[in-house]
């Protein structure tokens, strides 16, 4: 049931998870009001009104304010902290499990009320991965196998999911080329995208390749003996590491290489000098609710193994409100031209300003940052924006009208205001092509990015709410 052979991994799994949850509650802290708030994008209030319970369990359901919201946040990084830090091994094994416990419910409550900027696949990941650290124990207990492998079928959902995804999608993963497209047209670009992207085509073949043998190959050794889960495992987490060097996917990929160490064993440890002591108590009680835990899973993973096999596959699904065992992928479909919404205002109506947003490209001079593993979520929907303009409903309006506005707690989301807190007196968005600058363009212009065609997206909008939108 228990084994001293993992407490490294212990180790690393909770103090991985831990530092994802720390940085989602100060993703919340910093990101939540000005877009669920009471006078946010996409207020709660207004979408509790319409949800009950049954369908989005969570703390707001009771009642929803800011000050709560906040409150919320705070109690998630001050627990999520501990848990880093270690203060869930210094107290009893019943009282480490509720601290998990309660940070996953203090996050559910989060993304069940948080609509479009709280629907992408990491969010479950995270609740998933957080609920399953949990019965993990702490160092006053031995290790439980059962939980280790519950997070191995955890990796392999997130890891074959994506695999296999990619095989049904574009084309592009199956001839091998998508990656001349992806390091370029990916949302959130990194430091490193542009060297990536300029890289000889050769490589990006190899670069496509080893993704698949990490997704497609790579997971199934997870369930084999030691030394090969081992190498299943280091392979995957090695992919992931490349994947967070390459691009910014808030804690996709962080959290994904952190499952990895579920199947590497203390003993890999030992060669380096790494050693972590556990007491090897038998607490029966915990055991029992480790098996409970694992039959759960088990139950839970009928819909979700079937998916997996499906021609009709879904990508990032919840079965439940609550997160568990869920169906995960990624870029089933990559697109091969960049394209980035432009919001633009201006105070006379005759000379116009780009907002700046702090990840997305706007600025052709700008290199682009590294934000990963936090979470931009405003500039993440606005590169789905420049996909469609469905994906604005609900929220892009109210943006524009909190930009004519000059609110504050909006402004405080983008990198600049090029009115310095003064109301505009119109606003704009287009849509414009990108794309990363060559090496010889880079010389001569010292531009990163070179921009192309653009269209009307929306404007000019005016204080009194006057429009004109574009096709």
């Amino acid at each position: 049931m228990s084994t001293g052979d993992y407490d490294v991994a212990r180790l690393v799994l909770q103090r991985g998870v831990a530092l994802a949850y720390l940085l989602a509650f100060i993703n919340m802290r910093n990101q939540f009001r000005p877009l669920l708030g009471e006078h946010g994008l996409m207020p709660v209030p207004t979408f509790l009104e319409r949800v009950d319970f049954a369908r989005a369990p969570s703390l707001f359901q009771w009642r929803y304010s800011d000050p709560m919201a906040s409150g919320v946040a705070w109690a998630g990084v001050v627990l999520a902290a501990l848990a880093l830090f270690g203060g869930f091994d210094l107290v009893p094994v019943w009282l480490a499990l509720v601290g998990w416990i309660v940070l996953w419910v203090l996050y559910l409550s989060v993304v069940n009320v948080g609509q479009t900027f709280y629907g992408f696949g990491w969010e479950s990941l995270l609740l998933e991965a957080g609920l399953c650290v949990a019965f993990l124990g702490n160092a006053q207990v031995a290790t439980p196998v059962a939980t280790l492998f519950v997070l191995r079928w955890l990796l392999f959902r997130v890891e074959f999911g994506a695999g296999m995804i990619k095989m049904r999608g574009d084309p592009c993963w199956r001839d091998l080329t998508c990656l001349d497209y992806h390091h370029e047209t990916q949302p959130m670009p990194s430091p490193t995208s542009r060297f990536f992207h300029l890289l000889p085509t050769s490589f990006h073949r190899i670069e496509t390749g080893s993704n698949h043998v990490a997704q497609l190959a790579a997971p199934w050794l997870l369930f084999l003996p030691q030394p090969v889960a081992g190498i299943g495992a280091s392979m995957i987490i090695l992919t992931q590491a490349y994947l967070m060097l390459s691009g910014n996917y808030a804690w996709l990929n962080f959290v994904t290489l952190i499952l990895g160490f579920a199947a590497i064993p203390d003993t890999w440890f030992d060669a380096v000098g790494i050693t972590v002591g556990s007491q090897p108590t038998t607490t029966t009680w915990f055991e029992w609710l480790v098996v409970a835990f694992t039959v759960g899973i088990v139950l839970l993973s009928r819909k979700p193994l079937l998916n997996l096999f499906s021609r009709n596959q879904r990508m990032n699904f919840s079965y439940n409100r609550y997160h568990l065992v869920n169906s995960y992928g990624a870029f089933g479909s990559v697109t091969r031209h960049r394209r980035e919404v432009v919001v633009e205002g201006s105070i006379d109506g005759e000379s116009w300003h780009a907002y700046e947003f702090r990840a997305k490209p706007t600025d052709p001079d700008r290199r682009p940052g590294q934000f990963a593993p936090y979470h931009l979520r405003l500039d993440w929907m606005m590169w789905f924006l420049a996909l469609s303009p469905r994906y604005g409903t609900g929220w892009f309006d109210r943006f524009v009208d909190r930009l004519l506005d000059a609110d504050a707690a909006t402004l405080a989301l983008l990198a600049n205001d090029p009115f310095d807190g003064r109301a505009p007196m119109m606003i704009r968005a287009r849509i414009v092509d990108y794309r990363f600058a060559t090496r010889d363009e880079r010389r001569e212009t010292g531009h990163v990015w070179m921009t192309g065609r653009s269209r009307d997206l929306l404007g000019p909008v005016t204080q009194d709410r006057g429009t004109q939108r574009g096709g």
